[in-house]
């Protein structure tokens, strides 16, 4: 008997039929003699719903404000799916958030956890009750409610495994487990057995939405076994652990691909050892996340200096950094829209030199021009355009034999 943490996500509790099949599965693994505690996110298109009415609320809604009325998704969820256990015989109590013990920072829109609190879910764990906590939403410090960013149930639902010191985390969702690239635009991407936490949140960082990022951080920094699985057939779900049975030749593990990336160009930053520092500093004191950066010298001795952005960033990046202008000394700003990334990941690429030539080559042959690049141990990023992105996963998916078990990955010797 051990402690399993379930998740299900927004598709998984979409009507009432869906969310009595979630109750069907925690079940199921109730019946194997485990603690069960199970995070869900809102129904369906919920959240989108409740964002639509924010904005006819008021053009500009605070974000204190669309805290407060995102967090009521997921509470519909919770009590609908209490409703559905105890209908089937099942002692079961919903939670939110900060019922749940999930403590945040006090951001709003895109908070961090930083404690839980598991004091009432382990009480009601001892009473053999089955519990249902919302995902995405905290407690602030200063007594406010706080959501994590979308796709933050992800996070809420490792936390909460690593905290209760679950044996496992299960996170149910539409596909049934983590694919070599998203199989509904590549058609020949296929489901690996397993991935390692590194592979993992490389692949969630660059665009693959099985899971969230923090998500996999929190796997990785605590130890806790992930299997994502269909929440709609039972099948064998993918495995993300530190270690993984390595499968023959596979040097590149998957291809991800992301949209509405934006080039950002700051021009003309004065030529100071701490001009970058104070760009990125001010950035991140307002939770913009910076990608790939690019720095050129000008004639006039100033610096030109581009990075990449998600498009919803856009606005309040332009914003702060002209806010701060004098102080940043630079002379304008100019930004590239669309544009997306595409990228290549795999443990398998530390040891064999070559992989980033490659990719190049095969994205040149196929008339696809690159405007920015990144690159890490295992992973090698390229900002295309739009048009292009869904061309070049796929090209690089079949480059790179993601879709042949049976064929070792070459490196070409360029």
């Amino acid at each position: 008997m051990g402690l399993i943490v379930q998740k299900f996500g927004g598709t998984s509790v979409g009507d009432i039929e869906r969310i009595k099949n979630v109750a069907g599965r925690v079940i199921d693994e109730k019946k194997q003699g485990n603690d069960v505690v199970v995070v869900v996110s809102a129904m369906g298109k919920t959240t989108d719903g409740l964002v639509d009415l924010a904005y006819q609320a008021s053009a500009k809604p605070s974000k204190r404000e669309m805290d407060m009325i995102l967090t009521t998704g997921e509470q519909i969820t919770i009590s609908l799916l209490t409703m559905a256990l105890q209908e089937m015989g099942y002692d079961a109590v919903s939670m939110t958030g900060w019922q749940a013990g999930i403590e945040t920072e006090g951001i709003h829109g895109n908070a961090r956890i930083t404690n839980i609190n598991t004091e009432r879910i382990n009480h009601n764990l001892s009473e053999n009750r089955i519990v249902v906590a919302a995902g995405f939403q905290g407690l602030a410090d200063n007594g406010e409610i706080t959501t994590l960013g979308r796709g933050g149930s992800d996070t809420t639902a490792v936390a909460l495994a690593a905290a209760l010191k679950a044996e496992r985390c299960d996170i149910y969702t539409d596909v049934d487990g983590v694919y070599t690239s998203d199989p509904r635009y590549v058609k020949s991407a296929r489901k690996l057995a397993s991935v390692a936490y590194d592979e993992m949140l490389e692949l969630a960082n660059l665009g693959a939405g099985v899971l969230h990022p923090r998500a996999v951080e929190f796997a990785k920094n605590y130890g806790v076994p992930l299997v994502v699985r269909s929440s709609m057939e039972k099948l064998e779900g993918t495995i993300i652990e530190e270690e993984v049975s390595m499968e023959t030749g596979l040097i590149v593990r998957g291809v991800a691909f992301e949209e509405e990336i934006i080039r950002m160009t700051v021009l003309g930053l004065q030529n100071e050892i701490t001009s970058l520092s104070s760009i990125f500093t001010t950035l991140a004191q307002n939770h913009i996340n910076v990608d790939i950066i690019i720095q050129s010298k000008t004639e006039t001795d100033s610096i030109n200096l581009s990075f990449s952005i998600k498009r919803n960033d856009l606005e309040e990046a332009i914003e702060v950094l002209q806010s701060n202008r004098e102080e940043l000394g630079f002379s304008s700003i100019e930004h590239e829209s669309g544009l997306a990334k595409v990228s290549i990941v795999g443990s398998g690429m530390i040891s064999n030199p070559g992989v980033a030539a490659q990719m190049f080559e095969v994205l040149a042959k196929n008339e696809i021009p690159i405007k920015m690049v990144s690159t890490s141990e295992i992973k090698v990023s390229a900002v295309v355009d739009e048009t292009h992105m869904l061309k070049a996963a796929e090209v690089l998916h079949t480059e790179f034999n993601l879709d042949k078990t049976e064929k070792p990955q070459k490196v070409s010797a360029k």
